[in-house]
């Protein structure tokens, strides 16, 4: 997939446009590399996440945790694959099954769901919280896109964006018990609380 890169700057881009795979430029205003600069961030959290569990060596996150991390990240550089040349395919439904098998496993590990959770706790769970978000948007993103443009962006690629935000929310409550510490719950009367006092 791709040339390997001998020069980074080319000038080529300093009008506003974009080459793509096919030989043809596109504004950089346009979805498309939206989506692509959406996909690149959430790829750029899931490194901030991989590089925070480098730090916690000590911690008993299961090295397939890891290593899930390191398939996620080659997938996404795929699914950009795919947006640049729309005749790549690169994920498809086996790659969807795989993430909803890892979210059942982690799953088993975990209390039933009671409350909302609030995006906090360690730095690592807080990163997870980071990445989920961001890949929300990127799903929203990429149904704008897939609603403006059908070729643009398989439907494969919108599922997995999908499945990965429900993985990484569940990451999130994974982390918990190895970072040792607890999931921070929406609370009615800290709000109340802060009206009391005004």
């Amino acid at each position: 997939m791709g040339n390997r890169l001998s020069k980074i700057y080319t000038r080529t881009g300093d009008d506003g446009s974009t080459g793509m795979a096919d030989g043809s430029r596109l504004s950089k205003a346009d979805n498309l590399f939206g989506v692509m600069g959406d996909i690149d961030e959430l790829n750029s959290h899931i490194g901030l996440v991989r590089a925070q569990l480098q730090r916690n060596k000590g911690q008993s996150i299961s090295k397939d945790f890891s290593q899930a991390l390191v398939i996620i990240q080659h997938l996404l550089f795929n699914i950009g694959g795919e947006l640049a040349m729309p005749e790549y395919e690169g994920v498809n439904a086996t790659h969807i099954e795989w993430l909803e098998q890892q979210i059942d496993m982690m799953n088993t590990t975990l209390p039933p769901l009671k409350d909302f959770i609030l995006p906090t706790g360690s730095v690592l769970v807080s990163q997870l919280h980071v990445a989920r978000s961001v890949c929300r948007r990127a799903e929203r993103q990429a149904v704008l896109l897939q609603e403006q443009r059908p070729a643009a962006i398989r439907r494969t690629a919108i599922s997995f964006i999908n499945r990965l935000s429900d993985w990484l929310f569940v990451a999130a409550r994974f982390c918990t018990d190895p970072e040792q510490v607890s999931e921070v719950l929406w609370d009615s009367q800290v709000l109340q609380n802060f009206a009391d006092n005004r």
